[in-house]
């Protein structure tokens, strides 16, 4: 994986960057000690690292505007980042960056019942904000694998989704307002307490830019009534081919689930060392929820288990009790720890049609055999999140590189079969030289003009999502 040139102007002006950022900075909030700044090298794609020239921790947007105009003054990098639980490389620095970090950023600024909405700073956790207003009632919906520690900045770039947004939806149909700085420190405010305000949709162009077109200080959030109730049944089958299908006929009959999750042996039998969920020893397993009253939960798992028991499960496991359901729910919350605690792996986030994912499982393990890495699938099954984890030993020469081989092959697929390279983790560096699979040059160019409104000088996170060559000739102008 290749990154820019480091910019040697940039290095040898470090001293006064730190000066005047200092300056402008609350004391504590800049640190350049190459020891200190280890801290950001990489996000939770760990297998590509480099330390930032700099990294800075804001507490306001006027913070964060004083920063980014002393940045663009002096044509310094600037590499947002939220929690850094980024799997795309998201938030990985060059040697020649700053990292703006955003995690002392964390208040809640208003909360509005009445219109269903909650303002926080973006530096506050995904699950936090739910804890926020659940004494009074309310939730906010997505619900990353990683909510307890990322950053709703980090949500907002990479349009997360989570276990439950068949139902809800992911990220951008929860945001209803940002505040935002540009890169040269303008303060801007898009959005606000409503959902679709009219004129251009910019704010669907921030929600998924990958921190491309601006710094998201501030965001106002739909938030919803918790449900009256919900029940999870965890059905396993003998092969990922028939539970794919059992997916897809769900969808077919007009049901909406509020989750339908996948997990295949290798991820069940890790999560069950790990977690101990109870979870049988099959080819695949299913964990799909629904929600409601009694009455709506009754008759909704009543039309799953009809259409699941066509397929022949090996066991069906219906959610009696609070206890039960944080059970089933246990396991596929632990699995990506879980796994690894096993092996060094790649995620990857390819999203398909539902109806192909009985062949895109199978083409998977085709593929695993073919490469001579593991694979372990987890994901989204509802909306054809994949998430396959390609197992790999870091330690081991030419693995990484086999790895990120069989890994385009996957993505590839996707796209083949009318998916998307990326569901919610976002390009990143991870699928930056795949964009030309999915896109044209003509589409390519028409999403760098949008970039080059927002940020003229290619300065912030330039070395993401678009072929690097674009990218180094668009700052070189």
């Amino acid at each position: 994986m290749q990154m820019p040139d480091v910019d040697p102007a940039v290095l040898a002006s470090k001293r006064d960057l730190v000066v005047r950022l200092r300056a402008v900075l609350p004391e504590g909030a800049v640190i350049d000690d190459p020891m200190e700044t280890r801290a950001y090298e990489c996000d939770a794609l760990t297998a590509y690292k480099c330390a930032p020239l700099v990294a800075i921790l804001p507490g306001t947007t006027a913070e964060v505007s004083a920063a980014l105009k002393i940045c663009h003054e002096m044509g310094v990098p600037v590499v947002p980042r939220g929690a850094g639980t980024s799997l795309a490389g998201g938030a990985l620095p060059t040697a020649d960056s700053v990292i703006l970090g955003v995690a002392r950023m964390n208040d809640v600024l208003e909360t509005d019942y009445a219109n269903r909405l909650i303002r926080v700073q973006t530096g506050r956790t995904n699950l936090s904000v739910t804890g926020a207003v659940e004494q009074d009632g309310f939730f906010y919906a997505p619900d990353p694998s990683s909510q307890l520690a990322c950053a709703i900045a980090g949500n907002i770039a990479m349009n997360s989704g989570g276990a439950h947004c068949l139902k809800y939806g992911v990220t951008t149909n929860n945001l209803m307002g940002v505040t935002m700085v540009m890169m040269d420190g303008e303060i801007i405010e898009i959005g606000g307490g409503y959902l679709d305000a009219g004129g251009l949709d910019l704010l669907g162009v921030i929600c998924g830019s990958e921190g491309q077109l601006g710094v998201v200080t501030e965001a106002t959030l739909r938030i919803l009534p918790k449900p009256e109730g919900a029940r999870p049944v965890l059905i396993g089958y003998d092969s990922n081919e028939v539970a794919g299908a059992c997916v897809s006929d769900i969808i077919k009959a007009g049901v909406l689930p509020v989750a339908i999750e996948f997990m295949d042996r290798p991820c069940i039998r890790a999560t069950e060392a790990f977690a101990k969920a109870g979870y049988p020893d099959c080819e695949a397993l299913l964990i799909i929820e629904v929600e409601g009253s009694e009455a709506e939960i009754d008759a909704q798992l009543a039309r799953i288990i009809e259409i699941a028991k066509r397929h022949n499960p090996v066991e069906l496991r219906e959610s009696k009790s609070a206890e039960e359901s944080a059970r089933i729910w246990l396991g596929r919350k632990s699995a990506f720890g879980a796994m690894g605690q096993i092996n060094d792996y790649m995620c990857l986030d390819g999203t398909i049609p539902v109806s192909e994912l009985p062949y895109v499982l199978r083409r998977i393990g085709e593929l695993s055999d073919q490469y001579g890495l593991g694979v372990g699938n987890v994901f989204h099954a509802g909306d054809g999140n994949m998430h396959p984890l390609i197992l790999f030993d870091a330690n081991k020469d030419g693995d990484l590189e086999k790895c990120e081989a069989m890994g385009a092959d996957i993505l590839k697929l996707c796209v083949e079969v009318g998916g998307c390279l990326t569901g919610e983790h976002g390009v990143g560096v991870e699928k930056r030289d795949l964009m030309g699979h999915q896109y044209s040059d003509a589409d390519l160019e028409a999403q760098m003009r949008i970039k080059d409104v927002f940020d003229p000088k290619w300065l912030l996170n330039s070395a993401k999502v678009f072929p690097l060559s674009a990218s180094d000739a668009r700052r070189g102008r």
